[in-house]
C-alpha cells in the first residue's frame, strides 16, 4: 500500500470511530458511556498517528495521547494546546475495556466526543498549513 492510501485509511478509521461514538451517544439509551469514551480516545489516537505518518514517522505503539501529541509538536508547533484534551482522553484508552474501573457519566462521554473532534480539527488544520 502506498503512503497516501495508508494515511487515508488511518483518518477513515479515526472518522469511523468518532462517528460511531457520536451515534451511540445520541441513539442508545442508556448511552454506553464507556464505549463512547473509548471510541473517542481511539479516534484521537488515530488522528495523531495519521499526522505522524503524514510526516514519515512511524508512530509508537501506545494508547497514551501525550507522547503522540509531543511528537506531533516536534513537527509543528502548537500541539501542546491539546495537552488537557489528550490527558482526559488517554484515561479512556484501556481502562473502560474492563468493568468497574471508572465511573463514566454521560457528561464525560459528551466531553470525550468534543475533545476528539477538537483534536481532529487541529490535526486537519495543522496538516494543511505551513509552520
Amino acid at each position: 500500500m502506498d503512503k497516501q492510501e495508508e494515511i487515508r485509511q488511518w483518518f477513515k478509521i479515526a472518522d469511523d470511530n468518532l462517528d460511531s461514538a457520536e451515534f451511540l451517544f445520541v441513539n442508545r439509551r442508556p448511552s454506553p458511556n464507556e464505549i463512547v469514551c473509548n471510541l473517542s480516545q481511539q479516534a484521537a489516537e488515530k488522528y495523531l498517528k495519521g499526522f505522524l505518518i503524514t510526516h514519515d514517522i512511524t508512530p509508537p505503539k501506545t494508547h497514551d495521547l501525550l507522547p503522540l501529541m509531543t511528537q506531533c509538536g516536534e513537527i509543528k508547533s502548537g500541539f501542546n494546546t491539546l495537552a488537557v484534551k489528550c490527558t482526559v482522553l488517554s484515561r479512556y484508552g484501556v481502562i473502560p475495556r474492563y468493568p468497574n474501573e471508572l465511573q463514566i457519566t454521560a457528561e464525560d462521554a459528551k466531553t470525550a466526543i468534543q475533545y476528539a473532534k477538537d483534536i481532529r480539527d487541529y490535526v486537519n488544520k495543522a496538516a494543511t498549513t505551513n509552520s
